[in-house]
């Protein structure tokens, strides 16, 4: 069934902040790293170098800076899931989905070991919203999960995740109105939004919801083509992303 909104978008158009940050390198240690589900790595860092740390917008993210083998430096962009400045931590959580030289970094991670990060470059604060749609696959999870915890009380959030199977589902501490679904597909196939699609269609999707889609990004496309053509959402209302692009180490892709 394809559920689609029914009434018009008559309240306050949702409003994106662009904010610029101090670009600056940050030298942390890891104080803690433990699996909270079995594809999922959460690390804990620290150091007084997070005393000026800025991170606006839920779905921000940091470079992690790692050694390569050939003497240069590894870098990929993660979410700054959770951060206290006055404690001096930082929280990154590592979706397992790949082997790549920063997810071994993180496997091999103990208490003592040093990382450097970059940024965030900027924030995309978003405002006048009280309904959300988060759609996305494990590397969207730590940024929709960051998402339904700092939001404000009495907010409507319903969430749809792309996961391999039950045991990697997240719970969230969140004051917010908060309704979760999950679909289920391999890794293999998270090139394959038709999982997402199937939850998706079922989803009534009320108007003035702001939607904010990360996957990979044929799966980006594929859920942007669905609720722009098939539903006629507007654009105004949408916020998509390719988080990575399968055989493109690196890379994202942006969808405006």
């Amino acid at each position: 069934m394809d559920t689609t909104q029914t009434s018009s978008h008559n309240a306050t158009a949702p409003k994106i902040e662009r904010v610029r940050h101090d670009l600056k390198r940050r030298s942390l240690v890891v104080t803690d790293a433990e699996r909270i589900t079995p594809g999922m790595l959460r690390i804990t860092l620290s150091g007084e170098d997070l005393a000026d740390f800025v991170s606006l917008g839920a779905d921000d993210h940091v470079k992690i800076i790692v050694p390569a083998a050939d003497g240069t430096e590894e870098r990929r962009d993660y979410t700054p899931r959770r951060f206290d400045t006055a404690a001096r931590t930082l929280v990154i959580d590592f979706a397992l989905h790949e082997a790549g030289p920063i997810t071994q970094w993180a496997m091999n991670a103990r208490p003592g070991d040093a990382l450097t990060i970059g940024g965030p470059r900027g924030s995309a604060v978003i405002s006048n919203v009280e309904r959300w749609l988060l759609i996305g696959d494990e590397t969207a999870l730590p940024a929709i999960g960051r998402r339904i915890e700092e939001a404000a009380a009495g907010a409507r959030i319903t969430s749809i995740a792309a996961i391999a199977d039950a045991a990697e589902h997240q719970v969230f501490d969140t004051t917010a109105e908060l309704t979760c679904h999950w679909a289920y597909r391999p890794l293999h196939q998270a090139t394959d939004a038709s999982a997402l699609l199937a939850v998706l269609r079922s989803v009534a999707i009320e108007s003035n919801t702001f939607i904010w889609v990360a996957a990979e990004a044929t799966v980006t496309r594929a859920i942007r083509a669905h609720l722009t053509e098939e539903r006629g959402y507007p654009l105004s209302w949408i916020k998509a992303s390719g988080y990575w692009v399968k055989g493109k180490a690196d890379s994202t892709e942006k969808f405006e």
